[in-house]
Protein backbone atom coordinates (compact mmCIF):
# COMPACT_ATOMS: atom_id res chain seq x y z
CA UNK A 1 0.00 0.00 0.00
CA UNK A 2 1.29 3.41 -1.09
CA UNK A 3 1.61 6.23 1.38
CA UNK A 4 -0.85 8.19 -0.05
CA UNK A 5 -3.74 5.66 0.39
CA UNK A 6 -2.58 4.95 4.18
CA UNK A 7 -4.94 5.53 6.61
CA UNK A 8 -5.22 8.27 8.77
CA UNK A 9 -4.47 8.18 12.25
CA UNK A 10 -7.18 9.21 14.19
CA UNK A 11 -6.60 12.14 16.67
CA UNK A 12 -4.78 11.79 19.99
CA UNK A 13 -7.66 12.98 22.61
CA UNK A 14 -7.45 12.25 26.49
CA UNK A 15 -10.24 14.04 29.23
CA UNK A 16 -9.06 16.73 31.85
CA UNK A 17 -8.91 15.53 35.02
CA UNK A 18 -10.01 18.49 36.99
CA UNK A 19 -12.88 19.69 34.64
CA UNK A 20 -13.31 16.24 32.65
CA UNK A 21 -13.59 18.24 29.01
CA UNK A 22 -11.80 15.44 26.34
CA UNK A 23 -9.26 17.46 24.99
CA UNK A 24 -8.30 16.72 21.61
CA UNK A 25 -4.81 17.31 19.90
CA UNK A 26 -6.93 18.60 16.72
CA UNK A 27 -8.25 21.85 19.29
CA UNK A 28 -7.31 25.23 17.77
CA UNK A 29 -7.95 28.52 18.54
CA UNK A 30 -9.80 30.70 16.20
CA UNK A 31 -7.85 33.56 16.83
CA UNK A 32 -4.04 32.87 17.34
CA UNK A 33 -4.79 29.69 15.49
CA UNK A 34 -2.33 28.41 18.03
CA UNK A 35 -3.10 24.45 18.09
CA UNK A 36 -2.92 22.05 21.02
CA UNK A 37 -0.80 19.26 19.23
CA UNK A 38 1.91 21.73 18.88
CA UNK A 39 1.37 22.99 22.32
CA UNK A 40 -0.02 20.15 24.86
CA UNK A 41 -0.59 22.81 28.18
CA UNK A 42 -2.53 24.90 25.82
CA UNK A 43 -5.98 26.08 27.70
CA UNK A 44 -9.02 26.95 26.47
CA UNK A 45 -11.38 29.57 27.94
CA UNK A 46 -15.31 30.21 27.21
CA UNK A 47 -16.91 33.72 28.46
CA UNK A 48 -20.76 32.72 29.20
CA UNK A 49 -21.84 36.36 27.22
CA UNK A 50 -21.08 34.73 23.89
CA UNK A 51 -19.42 31.04 24.77
CA UNK A 52 -16.83 31.21 22.06
CA UNK A 53 -13.84 29.24 22.88
CA UNK A 54 -10.70 30.67 22.79
CA UNK A 55 -6.48 30.13 24.34
CA UNK A 56 -5.90 31.71 27.09
CA UNK A 57 -2.81 34.08 25.88
CA UNK A 58 -5.10 35.33 23.65
CA UNK A 59 -7.19 36.33 26.48
CA UNK A 60 -4.55 38.20 28.06
CA UNK A 61 -3.58 39.67 25.22
CA UNK A 62 -7.13 40.96 24.36
CA UNK A 63 -8.76 41.68 27.09
CA UNK A 64 -6.07 42.61 29.59
CA UNK A 65 -6.64 46.74 29.19
CA UNK A 66 -10.34 46.55 29.94
CA UNK A 67 -13.40 45.08 28.54
CA UNK A 68 -13.22 44.66 24.27
CA UNK A 69 -15.60 43.13 22.14
CA UNK A 70 -15.46 40.03 21.05
CA UNK A 71 -12.77 39.05 18.29
CA UNK A 72 -15.03 35.93 16.62
CA UNK A 73 -16.10 37.33 13.80
CA UNK A 74 -19.31 38.27 13.45
CA UNK A 75 -19.42 38.37 17.30
CA UNK A 76 -19.24 41.75 18.33
CA UNK A 77 -20.51 41.63 22.32
CA UNK A 78 -18.20 43.50 25.12
CA UNK A 79 -16.52 40.65 27.03
CA UNK A 80 -14.27 40.86 30.21
CA UNK A 81 -11.57 38.90 31.35
CA UNK A 82 -12.99 38.57 34.96
CA UNK A 83 -15.60 36.42 33.07
CA UNK A 84 -13.69 33.87 31.18
CA UNK A 85 -13.36 30.44 32.70
CA UNK A 86 -12.22 27.02 31.60
CA UNK A 87 -15.06 24.89 30.17
CA UNK A 88 -17.45 22.45 32.64
CA UNK A 89 -19.46 20.52 30.31
CA UNK A 90 -17.61 18.75 27.05
CA UNK A 91 -21.16 20.03 25.36
CA UNK A 92 -20.72 23.69 24.82
CA UNK A 93 -24.80 23.74 24.68
CA UNK A 94 -25.13 22.08 28.06
CA UNK A 95 -22.93 24.48 29.47
CA UNK A 96 -24.84 27.46 27.99
CA UNK A 97 -28.29 25.79 29.42
CA UNK A 98 -26.56 25.27 32.79
CA UNK A 99 -25.59 28.87 33.37
CA UNK A 100 -28.76 29.98 32.10
CA UNK A 101 -31.12 27.68 34.82
CA UNK A 102 -28.34 28.81 37.39
CA UNK A 103 -29.21 32.35 36.39
CA UNK A 104 -32.70 32.31 36.96
CA UNK A 105 -32.82 29.84 39.54
CA UNK A 106 -31.16 32.61 41.71
CA UNK A 107 -33.64 35.12 40.24
CA UNK A 108 -36.88 33.21 40.86
CA UNK A 109 -36.05 31.50 43.94
CA UNK A 110 -38.83 31.74 45.42
CA UNK A 111 -40.48 28.55 47.75
CA UNK A 112 -43.95 26.75 48.46
CA UNK A 113 -44.16 28.50 51.89
CA UNK A 114 -44.87 31.82 50.17
CA UNK A 115 -47.75 30.58 48.26
CA UNK A 116 -51.29 30.13 49.67
CA UNK A 117 -51.88 27.03 47.77
CA UNK A 118 -49.96 24.39 46.13
CA UNK A 119 -51.55 24.96 42.74
CA UNK A 120 -49.80 28.83 42.81
CA UNK A 121 -46.39 27.28 43.59
CA UNK A 122 -47.10 24.73 40.60
CA UNK A 123 -48.14 27.91 38.14
CA UNK A 124 -45.12 29.76 39.21
CA UNK A 125 -43.00 27.23 39.06
CA UNK A 126 -43.98 26.77 35.43
CA UNK A 127 -43.56 30.25 34.44
CA UNK A 128 -40.00 30.07 35.62
CA UNK A 129 -39.55 26.75 33.00
CA UNK A 130 -41.72 29.00 30.21
CA UNK A 131 -38.99 31.57 30.99
CA UNK A 132 -35.79 29.41 31.05
CA UNK A 133 -36.75 27.55 27.69
CA UNK A 134 -37.05 31.00 25.79
CA UNK A 135 -33.69 32.01 27.03
CA UNK A 136 -32.14 28.95 26.56
CA UNK A 137 -33.64 28.07 23.00
CA UNK A 138 -33.76 32.27 21.68
CA UNK A 139 -37.60 32.14 21.26
CA UNK A 140 -38.78 36.01 22.50
CA UNK A 141 -35.90 37.12 24.08
CA UNK A 142 -36.46 40.94 23.83
CA UNK A 143 -40.18 40.26 25.11
CA UNK A 144 -38.50 37.82 27.72
CA UNK A 145 -35.51 39.63 29.44
CA UNK A 146 -38.19 42.61 29.63
CA UNK A 147 -40.20 40.32 31.46
CA UNK A 148 -37.22 38.75 33.73
CA UNK A 149 -35.40 42.29 34.23
CA UNK A 150 -39.27 43.86 35.68
CA UNK A 151 -39.48 40.76 37.82
CA UNK A 152 -35.69 41.65 39.30
CA UNK A 153 -36.51 45.63 39.63
CA UNK A 154 -40.20 44.88 41.64
CA UNK A 155 -38.90 41.75 43.84
CA UNK A 156 -35.43 42.54 44.77
CA UNK A 157 -35.72 42.53 47.98
CA UNK A 158 -37.59 39.10 48.57
CA UNK A 159 -34.80 37.90 45.91
CA UNK A 160 -32.08 38.95 48.30
CA UNK A 161 -33.84 37.45 51.15
CA UNK A 162 -34.53 34.35 49.95
CA UNK A 163 -30.85 34.14 48.40
CA UNK A 164 -29.53 34.78 52.66
CA UNK A 165 -32.48 32.04 53.64
CA UNK A 166 -30.54 29.39 51.10
CA UNK A 167 -26.93 30.30 52.54
CA UNK A 168 -27.97 30.14 56.00
CA UNK A 169 -29.69 26.37 55.13
CA UNK A 170 -26.48 25.41 53.33
CA UNK A 171 -24.54 26.57 56.24
CA UNK A 172 -26.67 25.00 58.87
CA UNK A 173 -26.45 21.92 56.90
CA UNK A 174 -22.63 22.07 56.78
CA UNK A 175 -22.52 22.63 60.54
CA UNK A 176 -25.29 19.80 61.20
CA UNK A 177 -22.49 17.15 58.91
CA UNK A 178 -19.25 18.40 60.45
CA UNK A 179 -21.07 18.23 64.60
CA UNK A 180 -22.25 14.82 62.96
CA UNK A 181 -19.24 13.83 61.78
CA UNK A 182 -17.56 14.52 64.80
CA UNK A 183 -19.82 12.93 66.88
CA UNK A 184 -19.35 9.93 64.57
CA UNK A 185 -15.44 9.65 65.49
CA UNK A 186 -16.21 10.73 69.77
CA UNK A 187 -18.30 7.46 69.41
CA UNK A 188 -15.60 5.04 67.49
CA UNK A 189 -12.88 6.65 70.39
CA UNK A 190 -15.31 5.96 72.94
CA UNK A 191 -16.12 2.16 71.87
CA UNK A 192 -12.16 1.60 71.70
CA UNK A 193 -10.86 3.02 74.84
CA UNK A 194 -14.10 1.25 76.50
CA UNK A 195 -12.84 -2.09 74.88
CA UNK A 196 -9.08 -1.50 75.49
CA UNK A 197 -10.39 -1.11 79.44
CA UNK A 198 -12.58 -4.14 79.10
CA UNK A 199 -9.12 -6.07 78.29
CA UNK A 200 -7.18 -4.30 80.84
CA UNK A 201 -9.82 -4.95 83.77
CA UNK A 202 -9.78 -8.86 82.15
CA UNK A 203 -5.92 -9.09 82.41
CA UNK A 204 -5.74 -7.77 85.67
CA UNK A 205 -8.49 -9.56 87.45
CA UNK A 206 -6.69 -12.86 85.62
CA UNK A 207 -3.46 -11.91 87.15
CA UNK A 208 -5.09 -11.33 90.81
CA UNK A 209 -6.68 -15.01 90.08
CA UNK A 210 -3.50 -16.20 89.86
CA UNK A 211 -1.59 -14.53 92.36
CA UNK A 212 -4.32 -15.68 94.94
CA UNK A 213 -4.22 -18.95 93.52
CA UNK A 214 0.20 -19.13 94.31
CA UNK A 215 -1.30 -17.90 98.04
CA UNK A 216 -2.85 -20.81 98.35
CA UNK A 217 -6.28 -19.78 98.32
CA UNK A 218 -9.44 -22.57 97.74
CA UNK A 219 -9.95 -22.58 93.95
CA UNK A 220 -13.25 -22.55 93.26
CA UNK A 221 -13.82 -19.75 95.82
CA UNK A 222 -10.77 -17.76 93.88
CA UNK A 223 -12.96 -18.41 90.68
CA UNK A 224 -16.51 -17.32 92.03
CA UNK A 225 -14.92 -14.05 93.76
CA UNK A 226 -13.18 -13.27 90.76
CA UNK A 227 -16.28 -13.83 88.48
CA UNK A 228 -18.82 -11.50 90.96
CA UNK A 229 -15.68 -8.82 90.79
CA UNK A 230 -15.59 -8.80 86.62
CA UNK A 231 -19.65 -8.59 86.50
CA UNK A 232 -19.81 -5.91 89.09
CA UNK A 233 -17.33 -3.71 86.85
CA UNK A 234 -19.34 -4.48 83.40
CA UNK A 235 -22.72 -3.57 85.34
CA UNK A 236 -21.27 -0.58 86.58
CA UNK A 237 -19.30 0.56 83.21
CA UNK A 238 -22.82 -0.12 81.37
CA UNK A 239 -24.77 1.79 83.56
CA UNK A 240 -22.03 4.44 83.47
CA UNK A 241 -22.56 4.51 79.36
CA UNK A 242 -26.15 4.71 79.76
CA UNK A 243 -25.60 8.06 81.73
CA UNK A 244 -23.34 9.44 79.45
CA UNK A 245 -25.85 8.38 76.52
CA UNK A 246 -29.33 10.13 78.43
CA UNK A 247 -26.52 13.67 78.77
CA UNK A 248 -25.56 13.61 75.57
CA UNK A 249 -28.89 13.14 74.04
CA UNK A 250 -30.06 15.24 76.31
CA UNK A 251 -27.34 18.13 74.74
CA UNK A 252 -28.00 17.66 71.80
CA UNK A 253 -31.31 18.21 72.12
CA UNK A 254 -30.57 21.55 73.98
CA UNK A 255 -27.96 22.62 70.82
CA UNK A 256 -30.44 21.95 68.43
CA UNK A 257 -33.42 24.59 70.12
CA UNK A 258 -30.04 26.99 70.37
CA UNK A 259 -28.44 26.62 67.31
CA UNK A 260 -31.49 26.64 64.92
CA UNK A 261 -31.65 29.23 62.36
CA UNK A 262 -34.81 31.98 62.96
CA UNK A 263 -36.21 33.42 59.74
CA UNK A 264 -38.56 36.12 59.96
CA UNK A 265 -41.16 36.94 57.53
CA UNK A 266 -41.91 33.26 56.50
CA UNK A 267 -45.07 33.08 56.72
CA UNK A 268 -47.11 30.28 59.53
CA UNK A 269 -48.05 26.82 57.64
CA UNK A 270 -51.17 26.07 58.62
CA UNK A 271 -51.11 22.37 59.92
CA UNK A 272 -54.39 20.59 58.04
CA UNK A 273 -56.90 19.11 60.40
CA UNK A 274 -56.83 15.45 60.48
CA UNK A 275 -59.58 13.80 58.79
CA UNK A 276 -62.66 12.19 60.77
CA UNK A 277 -63.15 8.61 59.97
CA UNK A 278 -65.75 7.66 56.89
CA UNK A 279 -69.25 7.21 58.56
CA UNK A 280 -71.11 4.90 56.04
CA UNK A 281 -73.88 5.62 57.70
CA UNK A 282 -74.04 9.57 57.88
CA UNK A 283 -74.28 9.30 62.00
CA UNK A 284 -77.14 7.05 62.03
CA UNK A 285 -75.80 4.84 65.21
CA UNK A 286 -77.23 1.18 65.24
CA UNK A 287 -77.52 0.74 68.76
CA UNK A 288 -79.53 -2.27 70.50
CA UNK A 289 -81.73 -0.01 72.77
CA UNK A 290 -83.64 -1.99 74.83
CA UNK A 291 -81.38 -5.11 75.50
CA UNK A 292 -77.67 -6.12 75.26
CA UNK A 293 -76.82 -9.59 73.41
CA UNK A 294 -74.87 -12.04 75.54
CA UNK A 295 -72.33 -14.50 75.22
CA UNK A 296 -74.55 -17.48 75.61
CA UNK A 297 -78.38 -18.46 75.58
CA UNK A 298 -79.93 -21.62 76.52
CA UNK A 299 -82.39 -21.81 74.08
CA UNK A 300 -84.06 -24.85 72.41
CA UNK A 301 -82.63 -25.05 69.18
CA UNK A 302 -79.75 -23.63 68.99
CA UNK A 303 -78.16 -25.60 71.58
CA UNK A 304 -76.75 -28.12 69.57
CA UNK A 305 -76.19 -26.52 66.38
CA UNK A 306 -73.73 -24.34 68.69
CA UNK A 307 -71.79 -27.34 69.40
CA UNK A 308 -71.65 -28.84 66.51
CA UNK A 309 -68.84 -28.65 64.28
CA UNK A 310 -70.68 -28.95 61.26
CA UNK A 311 -72.59 -25.51 61.57
CA UNK A 312 -69.74 -24.07 62.94
CA UNK A 313 -67.37 -24.87 60.52
CA UNK A 314 -68.69 -22.89 57.41
CA UNK A 315 -69.13 -19.96 59.51
CA UNK A 316 -72.53 -19.97 61.26
CA UNK A 317 -72.75 -18.13 64.69
CA UNK A 318 -75.77 -18.88 66.99
CA UNK A 319 -75.58 -15.31 68.29
CA UNK A 320 -76.82 -13.60 65.09
CA UNK A 321 -80.62 -15.94 64.95
CA UNK A 322 -79.80 -14.70 69.06
CA UNK A 323 -79.30 -11.21 67.78
CA UNK A 324 -82.35 -11.19 65.11
CA UNK A 325 -84.97 -13.02 67.60
CA UNK A 326 -84.01 -10.41 69.91
CA UNK A 327 -84.44 -7.59 67.66
CA UNK A 328 -87.67 -9.10 66.49
CA UNK A 329 -89.14 -9.53 70.10
CA UNK A 330 -88.63 -5.66 71.15
CA UNK A 331 -89.35 -4.35 67.53
CA UNK A 332 -92.72 -3.30 69.21
CA UNK A 333 -91.93 -1.55 72.24
CA UNK A 334 -91.68 1.85 70.67
CA UNK A 335 -95.39 1.26 68.40
CA UNK A 336 -97.89 2.73 70.56
CA UNK A 337 -101.30 1.97 68.35
CA UNK A 338 -103.77 3.93 70.70
CA UNK A 339 -101.81 7.31 70.40
CA UNK A 340 -101.39 6.63 66.18
CA UNK A 341 -105.29 6.12 66.46
CA UNK A 342 -105.51 9.40 67.39
CA UNK A 343 -103.54 10.90 65.67
CA UNK A 344 -105.04 9.63 62.52
CA UNK A 345 -108.49 10.53 63.57
CA UNK A 346 -107.45 14.18 64.50
CA UNK A 347 -105.72 14.32 60.94
CA UNK A 348 -109.23 13.11 59.33
CA UNK A 349 -111.02 15.91 60.89
CA UNK A 350 -108.83 18.35 59.45
CA UNK A 351 -109.01 17.48 56.23
CA UNK A 352 -112.96 17.25 56.75
CA UNK A 353 -112.76 20.56 57.59
CA UNK A 354 -110.72 21.97 55.11
CA UNK A 355 -112.56 20.50 52.49
CA UNK A 356 -115.80 22.04 53.49
CA UNK A 357 -114.34 25.18 53.62
CA UNK A 358 -112.85 25.07 50.08
CA UNK A 359 -116.01 23.99 49.23
CA UNK A 360 -118.58 26.82 50.79
CA UNK A 361 -115.91 29.51 49.29
CA UNK A 362 -116.88 27.44 45.99
CA UNK A 363 -120.22 27.90 46.16
CA UNK A 364 -120.70 31.16 47.34
CA UNK A 365 -118.20 32.07 43.82
CA UNK A 366 -120.72 30.30 41.46
CA UNK A 367 -123.80 32.64 43.10
CA UNK A 368 -121.63 35.98 42.70
CA UNK A 369 -121.32 35.36 39.22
Amino acid sequence: MSRIAAPKAAPVSKRDPRTGVVQSQDDVCPVCKSARYMNPSLRFLVNPECYHKMCESCVDRIFSHGPAACPIKGCGRTLRKHRFREQTFEDIKVEREVDIRKKVGATFNRREEDFETLLAFNDYLNDVEDITFNLINGIDLEETNKKFEAYTRAHGKEIEENAQMAVQERQSFSAAQKLERQQARERREAARREEEEEKREVEENRRDVLNRLASGADAETVAKEGQRVQLKKRMDRQAATERQRQLQAAEDTQSERNGRFIIKGLRTKQKPEPEAPVDPFGGLRLVDSYFTLQDDYIWEGIQEASKDIKQTAGGYDVRDYAHRSLVAAFSGLGVFVADEMTQRGQLAQNDCAVSESVGFKDAEMISAS
